[in-house]
């Protein structure tokens, strides 16, 4: 009876903590706010800064992103025990390469209009360090259930950094939101659009460069604003022990 509750309690045990080890609320929760790729680890800052003049581009941007982490994290996992060391860096940025291809060839076939648009970058997520990143600090070291969690959270927070600051820049500098998305991504997404200030002439200075510099400032300013207060508002928990 003693052997059976041990083997009982050791089993209990094991299962809490692969539990907390593998916690895929806080991991999601990392991935779309505490370790945000661009808001929080301040990457990929090139294809943000350069396609999210409109917030349709940065969604499209997001989504073939977000595609490429969750696939490349399954396949980094799952080979993961066969590679070794010296060659994982190479091998991850061959999967990677391959899937962007894949992704690139399949939106020149089906979204024609979108891959124009983003033109140069859909092939430079190859480069985004931000997939390397999640490959070599996350995949190649847990199983693959984990590595598509992170993969997808981390993708959709990068996918949330590109809308968030498309659709500020798209409408403070035009006074739209989601413009053609019916074109770019399909007629199913003309619900999106949105048209909130017909009479608004814009601001050109949000539109360019430098301007999606200044809004990420603000944004970024914002973050770290609710942050405090989060935190203000965070209960300390006091624990106390009586003794009689």
């Amino acid at each position: 009876m003693s052997c059976t509750s041990t083997a009982t309690t050791i089993e209990e045990t094991q299962q809490n903590t692969t539990k907390e080890k593998y916690n895929y609320k806080q991991i999601i929760k990392n991935g779309l706010w505490d370790n945000n790729v661009v808001f929080t680890q301040m990457l990929a800052l090139c294809p943000l800064l350069a396609v999210t003049s409109g917030a349709t581009n940065g969604l499209g941007l997001g989504l073939i992103s977000t595609a490429v982490m969750v696939l490349s994290g399954l396949m980094i996992s799952l080979i993961r025990d066969f590679l070794s060391p010296q060659v994982r860096i190479p091998i991850f940025i061959l999967i990677i390469a391959s899937l962007v291809t894949i992704a690139d060839l399949m939106m020149n076939a089906w979204l024609h209009e979108l891959h124009k648009v983003l033109g140069l970058f859909i092939p430079l997520i190859v480069t985004n360090c931000a997939i390397l990143g999640r490959a070599e600090s996350y995949a190649a070291k847990n199983p693959w259930l984990p590595a598509i969690v992170d993969g997808l959270a981390a993708g959709l927070g990068f996918t949330l950094a590109l809308v968030v600051l498309g659709g500020c820049r798209e409408l403070i500098g035009s006074g739209t939101l989601f413009a053609n998305a019916s074109l770019l991504l399909g007629d199913s997404f003309s619900m999106i659009e949105l048209d909130p200030m017909p009479q608004y002439k814009g601001l050109l200075l949000v539109i360019l460069p430098s301007g999606g510099f200044i809004m990420l400032g603000f944004i970024l300013a914002l973050k770290r604003l609710i942050e405090l207060i989060r935190d203000e508002k965070t209960p300390e928990v006091i624990f106390s022990c009586k003794v009689d």
